[in-house]
């Protein structure tokens, strides 16, 4: 058994998620901000990649006010369960992540991972080990669901995101589209890593619903399985 795997992304038009010097940008507006923390909120973990953590250090917190109280009186945390895929145990003992909002942390390291980091990280997280040398995602998956994680958000980066649509672990992927170019071959997509090689491969997807949402578009696809 594993959750429900929802990944939410924010691109250009043009399909980047970044500029080519991995600079955070904003994509989206207000009311896509709003939704996002909606779905925060509505989740029992948020996870991300290691190069999100080291590029833009995000906290992964609820910000709303009224967000956070309606999970208080759920009897839930009022953040969700923070996870870090990290491999080789890169993430920073002063990251935002593991210091900003209230509630449980996790990071899943491999095998691989020096023992010195892993130890230092254990002093502000609970941390999995699966994998020889990259964290087996599948594994960490039934392991979340054990720990009663029902539903998981995926907020990035591209190579994590890759390797779950490679792995058959997506369920949704909800886009949002913003209104500019930004261009750049090097520029991240939001699912770089190996990429598939052959069409019969594609992960394929349905439309949900999709709507104007500040001066943008977002779309809602659930994963066709085969």
């Amino acid at each position: 058994m594993r959750p429900f795997v929802f990944i939410n992304i924010a691109m250009s038009a043009d399909g980047k998620i970044s500029t080519r010097e991995r600079r955070q940008v904003r994509i989206s507006g207000t009311e896509d901000f709003s939704r996002v923390d909606r779905i925060k909120a509505e989740s029992d973990a948020i996870m991300v990649g290691i190069g999100t953590v080291l590029a833009d250090d995000p906290s992964l917190t609820v910000k709303s006010p009224e967000l956070r109280a309606e999970r208080a009186a759920a009897g839930k945390d009022e953040h969700p369960i923070r996870i870090v895929v990290d491999s080789r145990g890169r993430t920073p003992p002063d990251a935002d992540i593991l210091h900003k909002g209230a509630g449980k942390r996790i990071i899943a390291v491999s095998r691989a991972a020096p023992r010195e980091r892993v130890e230092a990280l254990a002093e502000h997280a609970d941390v999995i080990v699966t994998g020889d040398e990259t964290v087996d995602l599948a594994v960490l998956l039934e392991e979340l669901h054990q720990r009663g994680v029902r539903r998981l958000m995926v907020e990035g980066g591209g190579t994590l995101i890759w390797t779950l649509f490679e792995q058959g672990l997506v369920d949704e992927l909800q886009m949002f589209i913003g209104n500019m170019i930004i261009g750049g071959a090097a520029a991240p997509t939001p699912a770089d890593g190996g990429g598939f090689l052959r069409e019969e491969d594609f992960a394929r997807l349905r439309i949900i619903e999709t709507g104007q949402l500040d001066d943008g578009l977002l779309i809602r696809w659930s994963v066709e399985r085969g």
